[in-house]
């Protein structure tokens, strides 16, 4: 399952590839890409996954690298 994602206050490339990195470490996604110039996040998750719970867990990440940073739908 694919989703797209808005981010808010993303502040540079390097934090971006740093998240990227870490969401792509996680075990319910298959792949993830985090743009900076775009303020875009793409995750594809794996079959079955539970979207809220996957996410709650990519905002962790996103919150470690970047404090300042949304998550957006």
């Amino acid at each position: 399952m694919k989703k797209t994602y808005r981010l808010r206050d993303l502040d540079c490339a390097n934090c971006a590839a740093k998240m990227e990195n870490a969401i792509n470490k996680l075990p319910e996604v298959e792949s993830a890409t985090v743009s900076f110039l775009t303020q875009k996040m793409v995750i594809n998750y794996i079959d079955g996954t539970d979207e809220a719970a996957a996410l709650a867990a990519i905002k962790k990440v996103i919150r470690k690298v970047e404090p300042d940073c949304e998550v957006l739908a």
